[in-house]
């Protein structure tokens, strides 16, 4: 069964570094030198879809790519390696790699940019459906995907393998869209493998790819299955595997497996105000639901997602609240989430629990139409 690690904190360019060494130790990258052999040609592929900083929730943070970077270089020294993207269609990606921060990472570690939109695309057929793929992502001996932990308009989930999208020329990124996505995105990422996903999950979106309601989660997710680590993805973000089409696809085709074992290698232990944790009119009008009292930012980002979720179903009304954080501890009442919430009559436990979890709890108790209560001491 392949492994999804998980690691918690603020600093996108440690936690990259650190997870990386711990999935070596634990073997899952103990090969990569062997694997490679003699100095390869390596391709980071982050989200760079719109010209926006990281903080906005759509864009991969530089410092999640510095701090991979950093592990190349620093384990294994290879110095051929290249950073590689194609934004949206109408959207510069050259404009891109400035507004993020990526034209100083780049003179820093000394790695080409490569705007795959300037870049011819290779004619394919994958389980009977022709697609074409960029030629600089199909030479590449070794493809890391470095996408953001975000919500999608049309797929409700973009992340692993939706990131490989920007491997195509900007033509077929509208043929994927006409073709309903879903099966174009399996295709393609049999195509084009990524060995290796590093997701940054410090600030993601709830809603829309492009940004601008942003959420904070402060974590990294990393694994070398694609198909796994969207399958975790999904249950953070309150959806399950079936209702992401492309991976029951993806799964079909052997890109990898929707099965999953999680690691989680550390905890965030300091408490984020609320103010920290949400940006963003949606996402604030749902913290009215939510008893914040000192909760941490993971635990708190999956109830804003699970929320979200619930409001899409249109079950988000009434007056109640769920609280969460380490406020809780010692605390009663109604709806309870997190390990900190442990006197609470309806809970879901976890450090932090997934926001699949949190919806299901909630339209269960929601059916029961049982009336809340204020926590107490």
């Amino acid at each position: 069964m392949s492994r999804v690690y998980v690691m918690y904190g603020s600093d996108g360019a440690e936690l990259a570094l650190s997870i990386l060494e711990k999935m070596q130790v634990a073997e899952e990258l103990a090969a990569l030198g062997r694997e490679l052999g003699r100095r390869p040609l390596i391709g980071l592929k982050p989200n760079l879809v719109v010209a926006q900083p990281a903080e906005w929730g759509a864009t991969t943070s530089p410092a999640l790519v510095r701090g991979v970077l950093r592990y190349l270089s620093k384990e294994h020294g290879f110095d051929n390696v290249t950073i590689l993207e194609s934004s949206w269609a109408g959207e510069s990606t050259e404009r891109a790699f400035a507004a993020c921060g990526y034209n100083e990472l780049a003179q820093e570690f000394g790695v080409p940019l490569i705007d795959l939109k300037k870049d011819a695309g290779v004619p394919l057929v994958v389980e009977g459906l022709e697609l074409a793929v960029c030629r600089r992502a199909l030479e590449l001996d070794y493809l890391i995907s470095l996408p953001v932990l975000k919500a999608h308009c049309q797929t409700r989930l973009t992340c692993a393998l939706k990131n490989l999208k920007g491997c195509v020329p900007d033509s077929e990124k509208k043929r994927f869209h006409a073709l309903g996505l879903h099966r174009p995105i399996a295709c393609l990422n049999k195509a084009l493998k990524s060995r290796l996903t590093v997701v940054d999950g410090i600030i993601g979106d709830l809603c829309h790819e492009e940004g601008g309601t942003p959420v904070r989660m402060n974590r990294v997710i990393a694994g070398r299955d694609p198909v796994a680590v969207d399958a975790y993805v999904a249950a953070l973000l309150g959806y399950s595997t079936e209702e992401i089409p492309y991976l029951g696809m993806a799964e079909k085709m052997g890109v990898g497996s929707t099965e999953y074992e999680l690691v989680e290698l550390q905890s965030e232990k300091a408490p984020a105000p609320p103010e920290a944790a949400l940006a963003g009119r949606t996402a604030e009008s749902l913290s009215k639901w939510i008893a914040e009292r000192q909760a941490c930012s993971p635990c708190y980002g999956s109830v804003v997602h699970a929320l979200m979720r619930l409001k899409e179903k249109g079950q988000l009304k009434g007056k109640w609240q769920v609280a969460v954080g380490q406020g809780c501890r010692g605390l009663t009442g109604e709806l309870g989430v997190g390990e900190c919430a442990k006197g609470f009559r309806v809970r879901v436990a976890g450090c932090p629990p997934p926001a699949k979890e949190i919806v299901e709890m909630l339209l269960a108790w929601l059916a029961g139409e049982t009336a809340p209560q204020a926590p107490t001491r």
